[in-house]
């Protein structure tokens, strides 16, 4: 038994040390797909994903402060964990409203690059260590860059370029702030909330985000030391369609 014992913590702790290099990796090297991607794709893979790779630092900054508005304003703060978000969601639920989400960007990114959806206790516990991964591994702008690429905007729509072409027609550095909170406003249900044929619950959301980053200030993205901007003129190439 002691042997076995031995040889299971040694194969626990290959493993440990295999995703902790995969995670390091991926601080520079961009992920070609996540597993949600994988687990949504139908067809031949990459048939029915039109997706591109967008640096961060060819973005506008209004774009990342839409993101941020919408889904994680503590994200230039936190550690990975929004414990605030989280006790008031369990709050909520106790006094009977339906259980809100409550997952910061990074536990987001944690989610969609490296595990299936779902809501069992062990995708849970997993999900939780790749945050602590990640934000111990990864810069802050690294985390939100990875998530503006891989976040879906649309069946088969990933990432912000191809939301911006594939919903305005124009590349993503060319997105006004209005047309930036539209994006995120649809991110809670990208398969039910179009930002080009907004429903009012679209609209009012996309309002209440450019009041929150007028408020916010684009000095919010401060934290994140984001790289040196590229020339205005540069364009994003397609990774896959």
């Amino acid at each position: 038994m002691r042997r076995w014992a031995g040889r299971l913590l040694s194969a626990l702790a290959l493993a440990l040390a295999f995703l902790l290099l995969l995670v390091l990796l991926l601080r520079w090297v961009n992920p070609p797909y996540s597993m949600y991607m994988l687990s949504n794709a139908s067809g031949p893979l990459g048939s029915s994903l039109y997706r591109f790779w967008q640096p961060i630092d060819a973005l506008p900054p209004h774009i990342l402060l839409a993101v941020i508005a919408a889904e994680d304003q503590q994200f230039p703060l936190h550690r990975g964990f929004d414990w605030r978000s989280i006790r008031q969601a369990v709050d909520a639920h106790r006094r009977g409203e339906r259980l809100r989400g409550a997952s910061t960007i990074t536990q987001q990114t944690a989610k969609n690059v490296f595990l299936w959806h779902g809501r069992s206790l062990f995708r849970k516990s997993l999900e939780a260590g790749f945050t602590v991964a990640i934000e111990t591994l990864w810069p802050k702008h690294r985390i939100l860059e990875v998530y503006l690429n891989i976040a879906e905007w649309g069946p088969g729509i990933f990432g912000i370029e191809a939301a911006s072409r594939s919903h305005f027609g124009i590349p993503a550095r060319q997105l006004s702030r209005e047309q930036a909170a539209l994006l995120a406003a649809v991110l809670p249900n990208p398969l039910g909330y179009s930002p080009t044929r907004p429903s009012e619950t679209v609209r009012g959301r996309a309002r209440w985000i450019e009041q929150q980053m007028a408020q916010l200030g684009e000095g919010w993205l401060d934290p994140l030391e984001l790289p040196a901007r590229k020339e205005p003129g540069w364009s994003a190439q397609p990774a896959s369609r």
